[in-house]
C-alpha cells in the first residue's frame, strides 16, 4: 500500500465524518472521500478506485454488503465495517463477502489508524492465500491434464508412464511451450478424432 492512501468514508454523520477525517489526515496525507449514505456505494468505489473503504453505519444492512460486493470492493481492497451493536448473521456475511475487518462498538477517530493498519494487513493475509489457492488450483487442473495426456500416449504407442511423459516433454521443448499446453492440445485432438 502506498503511504498516501485514498480512503473512502462512508459516514451518515457529517460531524463525525469531520472527526474521522481529521484522524486520517492527523496519520497521513490520505485523500478521504466522505460518502453519507449507502445508495450509489458501488458507483463511488467504482468511479474513485480506492486504496481502503471504511464504512461506519449504525445498523448497516445486506444492502452495504452487496453494493461492496457488485463494486468488488473487499476482494479488490480492504473494506473495514464499524458497526454499533454486535449481529451474528452480519459479522459472517460481511466476512463471507470479504470485509477485511468488522468492527463493533462503532468508529471512533482514536481508533481508525490501529484499525486501518490492521485491516490493510488481513487484507494482504487473504489475498496472498487467494494467490496461493489459485496457483495451487490451476497446477492441480495441469496436472489432471497431463495424465490424461500420458493416458492417451500410453494407450496409442504401447509405452510406460514415463516415456509418455518423455514425449510429452520434448514436445513442449521442441515447441517453446509449457508442458501443460502440449498436453490440453493433444487431449483437445484426441477428443475430436474419437
Amino acid at each position: 500500500m502506498p503511504d498516501r492512501l485514498t480512503i473512502i468514508l462512508v459516514e451518515e454523520d457529517t460531524a463525525r465524518a469531520d472527526a474521522i477525517r481529521a484522524s486520517l489526515t492527523d496519520s497521513g496525507q490520505h485523500d478521504v472521500h466522505v460518502l453519507t449514505g449507502e445508495s450509489g456505494l458501488a458507483r463511488s468505489i467504482a468511479e474513485l478506485n480506492p486504496d481502503v473503504v471504511l464504512v461506519d453505519l449504525a445498523n448497516p444492512s445486506r444492502d452495504v454488503l452487496e453494493e461492496l460486493t457488485l463494486a468488488s470492493g473487499p476482494l479488490d481492497r480492504p473494506v473495514a465495517m464499524f458497526v454499533d451493536k454486535s449481529d451474528d448473521r452480519l459479522m459472517r456475511a460481511a466476512i463471507e463477502a470479504g470485509v477485511s475487518a468488522y468492527v463493533v462498538d462503532g468508529l471512533r477517530p482514536d481508533r481508525v489508524k490501529p484499525v486501518l493498519d490492521a485491516a490493510i494487513a488481513r487484507f494482504h493475509v487473504f489475498q496472498r492465500m487467494r494467490s496461493e489457492l489459485e496457483t495451487t488450483r490451476r497446477a492441480l487442473e495441469e496436472r489432471k491434464i497431463i495424465d490424461r495426456a500420458k493416458g492417451i500416449l500410453m494407450r496409442a504407442r504401447g509405452i510406460g508412464e514415463d516415456e509418455a511423459y518423455a514425449l510429452l516433454r520434448k514436445a513442449a521443448m521442441d515447441q517453446g511451450k509449457k508442458l501443460a499446453d502440449v498436453a490440453q492440445a493433444l487431449v483437445t485432438a484426441s477428443e475430436l478424432l474419437s
